[in-house]
């Protein structure tokens, strides 16, 4: 799909928020919003992947020096160039998120990339509510279970091949009700973020109700650019 507006050639400044569940879209929606209007991206998850990364890959305990010192080394050609999806990363960056000092220590990185990107969309799942409060535009991302699963049972499948779809559906309850549930920071959608309700929606439709919202928001505050 073309690009219909380059807002970096215009001397402002807009950012965006997501948030949602897991499956939902919200990355694959962040993504090609971030390439079709040429917005500085970042996925909250990597940091919390990252950090879960070096503890295992330096058999670290999960302590508050040891996050502050992995926090201080993070870059953005760091969280490309390793591998973040394993089983493993996974079940620890689930939990190491819980804790109030890995939160803290990592919501620093997030506010200063904010901060030095004119354009700039950052997903995750407190973005609206505790690191971006201020995003000229919020969105929500939400999608069915039985959806969720069948988008996600390939992936699960690549680290068991028995899992069945009831089974992917169970573990993403688990996730979602882990995240709404924690005391720090847990998901909830902003008062004044647009939900983007993916259940029914192809990928191009998705496409374009992105890139509908985001326009709409972008001429609400500096008119037709």
């Amino acid at each position: 799909m073309e690009r219909k507006l380059q807002i970096k050639k215009y001397k402002k400044k807009f950012s965006i928020a997501v948030d949602g569940q897991s499956a939902t879209g919200k990355s694959t929606g962040s993504k090609f919003i971030s390439k079709y209007f040429d917005f500085d991206y970042l996925s909250s998850g990597k940091l919390y992947r990252y950090c879960a990364y070096i503890l295992l890959k330096k058999k670290l305990n999960c302590n508050p020096i040891n996050i502050k010192r992995i926090s201080k080394t993070i870059t953005l050609e760091k969280l490309k160039g390793v591998k973040l999806y394993n089983k493993k990363v996974t079940g620890l960056s689930s939990k190491i998120a819980k804790k109030k000092y890995v939160r803290n220590s990592l919501k620093k990185f997030q506010i200063d990339f904010i901060k030095r990107s004119n354009f700039v969309i950052c997903e995750g799942r407190d973005i609206g509510t505790k690191i971006n409060p201020n995003a000229d535009l919020k969105l929500f991302f939400k999608c069915s279970y039985q959806t969720k699963a069948k988008r996600r049972l390939k992936e699960f499948k690549k680290l068991n091949n028995k899992i069945t779809l009831k089974e992917v559906e169970k573990a993403l309850k688990e996730r979602d009700r882990d995240d709404i549930t924690r005391k720090i920071s847990p998901l909830i959608k902003a008062k004044n973020a647009v939900l983007v309700d993916t259940t029914n929606l192809t990928k191009k439709q998705m496409e374009a109700k992105l890139i509908k919202l985001v326009k709409k928001s972008i001429n609400k505050k500096y008119g037709s650019l």
